[in-house]
């Protein structure tokens, strides 16, 4: 069994911006709604060290390995609970460039598991509500440094 959820935010500004934003991860903390900490390097095969606070629920930490890092592109990355195939989740932010010279951000959960049937109706609805506040809080980062630097 498998659940995606999908979600997408245009952001006023190019695909380097936002990169250089979602890769700032000592910043998180400080705009951040969903994933409120990161540590380590997003280098593929590395693993991270990521805080997750889902609205109305205690914050979770995990350790997942970087899958992919296509610079102003892609960043993905696969956490576990347990063993593989229990509980997986893929991470990913696709960036991509619009002809005004913006940038459409897609934002993807992938959850498979033989756990997936029992803890997606707890967690369903919060995941999807947590990257729509976090799209959100990156449009307004990145758009506010975008403007701060301008003046």
């Amino acid at each position: 069994m498998r659940k995606e959820i999908v979600t997408e935010v245009h952001i006023q500004a190019a695909p380097a911006a936002v990169w250089r934003v979602l890769l700032d991860f000592p910043a998180y903390p400080l705009w951040n709604p969903l994933i409120t900490a990161i540590e380590g390097h997003a280098d593929t095969g590395e693993r991270l060290e990521i805080t997750v606070a889902l609205p109305d629920r205690r914050p979770m930490r995990f350790r997942p390995e970087v899958l992919r890092v296509l610079p102003e592109q892609e960043l993905s990355w696969l956490g576990r609970l347990g063993v593989p195939g229990l509980f997986d989740g893929e991470h990913r932010f696709e960036l991509e460039p619009t002809e005004d010279g913006d940038t459409l951000l897609r934002h993807r959960e992938k959850f498979s598991g033989i756990l997936l049937p029992l803890l997606w109706w707890r967690m369903g609805k919060p995941t999807r509500a947590g990257c729509e506040a976090m799209n959100r809080a990156l449009r307004d980062r990145v758009e506010s440094i975008g403007r701060a630097g301008s003046e």
